[in-house]
């Protein structure tokens, strides 16, 4: 079941960064950049809207959708550079935000990279049950049927990790309230850009937990400002989306992942031939319904390879931007107190904390992460 909706925490806490004060406008280059940035922004969202509701959390669509964030992320690294602002000129308080933000991703991510590995290894199942196929021992289909049995029980398994996430998700909710900007039109355009790829970056993260974990508890409803020439096709989104995920979780569907959906249909033909044997009269049905078993299975292997590469990469996006930062805040003249002293300490050693976790996850994708890292 669903958790039930918690009304929704006003998202301008320190002040609304939309409302511009009377006898003041951004700059005209400034505002063309936030222009441009809004802009892609929206062709970005628009890739998203399903074509057809079978697109919905296939491991293409998550893929795409992942593929996203990272454009996005470089939307702002890009646009930080051409705002001319250095990271020594920002207030404290943004700074806060992205550190803190910034290790809540790299959190996820790692819970995300857990549940792809976990689902790969359950792929060595499947080729077992379908390398016991093809051999000729007396017990094969004995061996098999074991064999897809504890594939079946491994899917429907629980990673702790994802099921971790919901208060993850919850302090990105949290930090969608931006920082009050004064005297400054540059950071107006900052928490402004800031604000549009947080809010795409949580849902599209709430998606990725809510497919991963089973359950709809992960997903999330965020409301817009209806002013943002990207909010019309957000809400499309987002709405699309979250009613087919509700729908199929309604029907007693333990996932909604596309691909595996399709394995899992695929065992449960097979798996009778496997446990009652068959007569010559269902000899080519067994055949076909182990063919639709290897097919689906290459199937949901490769997307899990794709998708595991993009959620990779925006790993790596989420770590150099952060690595950037700090060592931007070391070469400057003066460090705000917040990122200085105990607390610095406390978000390195999280982060180291962070490193390790992903190494002990795949330390073969993993393994060269501290080597990128080598301030702390």
């Amino acid at each position: 079941m669903s958790r039930p909706q918690e009304p929704h925490r006003p998202f301008f806490h320190f002040g609304n960064p939309f409302r511009t004060p009377k006898g003041s406008q951004l700059p005209p280059r400034l505002l063309s950049l936030l222009n441009v940035f809004e802009a892609t922004l929206s062709e970005r969202l628009q890739r998203l809207v399903p074509k057809d509701k079978n697109d919905i959390l296939s491991l293409s669509w998550m893929k795409l959708a992942m593929e996203s964030l990272s454009e996005i992320h470089c939307d702002i690294k890009n646009l930080i550079t051409e705002l001319e602002l250095p990271v020594t000129d920002w207030d404290e308080k943004w700074i806060d935000v992205y550190l803190d933000i910034s290790v809540k991703l790299l959190d996820i991510s790692i819970a995300f990279t857990s549940e792809l590995t976990r689902l790969n290894q359950g792929n060595l199942l499947l080729q077992c049950v379908l390398h016991k196929l093809e051999s000729d021992t007396p017990d094969q289909f004995l061996r098999a049927c074991s064999s897809l049995d504890s594939w079946r029980q491994h899917i429907r398994s629980k990673n702790p990790r994802v099921e971790g996430c919901r208060p993850i998700l919850d302090k990105l909710v949290e930090s969608l309230n931006l920082p009050k900007v004064k005297n400054s039109a540059k950071g107006k355009v900052l928490m402004r850009a800031m604000y549009g790829a947080k809010v795409v970056t949580t849902y599209i993260c709430s998606v990725f937990a809510a497919g991963f974990s089973g359950s709809t508890s992960n997903l999330l409803d965020l409301p817009v400002p209806a002013t943002l020439p990207w909010a019309q096709v957000f809400s499309d989104v987002q709405t699309t989306v979250n009613t087919e995920i509700r729908n199929i979780f309604s029907c007693g569907e333990f996932t909604v992942l596309r691909e595996l959906h399709a394995v899992d249909a695929c065992s449960k033909k097979l798996y009778p031939f496997l446990q009652d044997g068959f007569g010559p009269a269902e000899v080519e049905s067994f055949k076909n319904s182990v063919s639709d078993l290897r097919n689906t299975a290459e199937k949901l292997s490769q997307g899990l390879d794709n998708l595991s590469k993009v959620v990779d990469g925006f790993f790596k996006i989420v770590l150099t931007g952060r690595d950037a930062l700090l060592c931007n805040l070391r070469a400057g003249c003066a460090v705000p107190k917040s990122v200085t002293g105990r607390n610095l300490d406390e978000q390195a050693a999280r982060l180291i904390l962070t490193c390790m976790a992903c190494i002990s996850v795949d330390s073969q994708k993993r393994g060269d992460i501290l080597i990128w890292y080598p301030y702390l």
